[in-house]
């Protein structure tokens, strides 16, 4: 069965959140740094299992065009130059019923590569 289309997409710039409106559902609120890490791009995701490109340094991130795509999927563009991923409806819904254990995820993925959400962070482990 085809993911329906969201009745509304709209981004709030001063929280830098995409609220979704699926049909017969309440609205979900994702926010513009997990779509970026969470991009469905080759750029993110890698070409296969195992490829996957942590994305660091994003917790400011912002939406800057959203481009719909056919009647299939949206092209969301960020302010860091990022813009080729498309978020299916599919690929939106999976998120909006995943996120918080996706975000947790994320979260282990950068802690265990020492990473951070803040650009302007470096975190350096002290191995004695």
């Amino acid at each position: 069965m085809t993911q329906q289309a969201p009745e509304s997409l709209k981004y709030r710039r001063s929280d830098r959140t995409l609220e979704i409106k699926f049909p017969n559902q309440e609205s979900v609120d994702l926010s513009a740094e997990l779509l970026r890490v969470l991009s469905p791009s080759a750029e993110v995701q890698g070409h296969g299992p195992g490829q996957e490109v942590l994305q660091t340094g994003k917790v400011n991130v912002e939406i800057t065009a959203i481009e719909s795509i056919g009647h299939y999927a949206v092209q969301i563009s960020f302010d860091d130059g990022h813009s080729s991923g498309l978020y299916t409806w599919a690929y939106l819904a999976q998120l909006a019923s995943e996120k918080q254990t996706l975000w947790q995820r994320y979260l282990k993925k950068l802690g265990d590569a020492g990473a951070s959400r803040d650009p302007s962070t470096d975190i350096v482990r002290i191995i004695s």
